[in-house]
């Protein structure tokens, strides 16, 4: 039997329902979902909640217990206990299940003998991105007494809480630095704001991310749609989880009184994301989202309303056009989470 592996084939055919029955899982199959109890022998969640959720046809899985979430290898993998962030041992997982349960891929892609290695001369190895990695570093000397933040309303607490400050050297040279946090507290890069928008144009957005970079044969790149802003500071599910999809609007929420907030830094929220938002709220909670009031406002709350209602109970605090969570009061925030 070949030791050759075709991840992104091996996905496809793998039948999700058969790969938890190999794991001793009773299935309850609902349409293409399957809910019970979570089989993972490291979950630390309430063992006779049936918080586990796989979607078959997908071949991706979470449970909302404990948190664990992939797809079929990386199920496989938790299930046997190894590292799946580990390549190597994750393809080990990979070939036992090639092996058992789709044998015939897996020499179609190898080359057969010596004349066809000749025909196909094998290409460099191209190492797979590392993504949203933790830097090594920490931005220095940042300026957090400068007028831009301080016009703008935000106390010297909320500026210190969220380690902003104006930057004045490197790639976010005359811009505000923003920290972004894993899930674990680790910086994983840095976004920089403008402090003037007259200076915004196609090639100078007002918001700049992390950028894809390389060191010697590694290649970084950082993804927003993997994490949530502000979400390492929840430790543990909440009665109550403010989603929103600004910095700005995280720090004003969080000097009114509303610390569990988080936003996706976008109108778009990926399905990680929708997973991680339903993660952060108890079963019997509530998720209120605040969406800007314009055209890319309403694309959030849609993309909120689709992938985390079907979880947790969702409420929408709606704002006028043009508004947004900045410009209403402490009083006007309380109303808008009490309708």
């Amino acid at each position: 039997m070949s030791n050759w592996i075709n991840f992104k084939e091996l996905r496809a055919k793998l039948d999700f329902e058969a790969v938890l029955r190999h794991y001793g899982v009773e299935v309850k199959r609902k349409g293409n979902q399957h809910h019970g109890y979570c089989p993972l022998p490291n979950h630390h969640g309430k063992k006779n909640s049936p918080s586990f959720s796989a979607q078959l046809e997908r071949g991706i899985f979470q449970c909302f217990g404990c948190g664990a979430k992939g797809n079929v290898l990386e199920f496989a993998g938790m299930m046997k206990n190894v590292d799946v962030s580990n390549g190597s041992a994750l393809r080990d997982v990979a070939l036992e299940l090639q092996q058992r349960f789709c044998p015939e891929i897996g020499d179609a892609d190898k080359p057969r003998n010596a004349s066809a290695m000749a025909e196909h001369p094998k290409k460099p190895a191209i190492s797979p991105a590392i993504v949203n990695a933790p830097l090594d570093f920490e931005l220095k000397g940042l300026d957090q007494n400068h007028p831009y933040l301080l016009s703008r309303g935000y106390s010297k607490e909320t500026i210190a809480h969220f380690g902003l400050g104006f930057c004045s050297r490197g790639l976010l040279k005359d811009r505000v630095a923003i920290p972004l946090h894993s899930h674990k507290g680790q910086i994983i890069g840095y976004a920089g704001r403008v402090v003037d928008d007259s200076k915004v144009t196609e090639e100078n957005p007002r918001y700049r991310l992390p950028s894809k970079r390389e060191r010697g044969d590694k290649v970084f790149e950082f993804r927003k749609t993997l994490f949530l802003y502000n979400g390492f500071r929840i430790k543990s599910p909440v009665e109550r989880l403010i989603a929103v999809e600004s910095f700005t609007a995280v720090w004003w929420l969080y000097q009114h009184g509303f610390e569990e907030a988080v936003a996706t830094m976008g109108a778009d929220s990926s399905e990680r994301q929708a997973e991680l938002i339903a993660s952060l709220v108890k079963p019997n909670g509530q998720l209120w989202f605040m969406p800007d009031g314009d055209e890319a406002g309403e694309r959030f709350a849609k993309s909120i309303l689709l992938q985390v209602s079907q979880h947790r109970l969702v409420r929408w605090a709606k704002l006028q056009d043009g508004e947004q969570p900045i410009d209403l009061s402490e009083e006007e925030l309380k109303r808008a989470f009490q309708q």
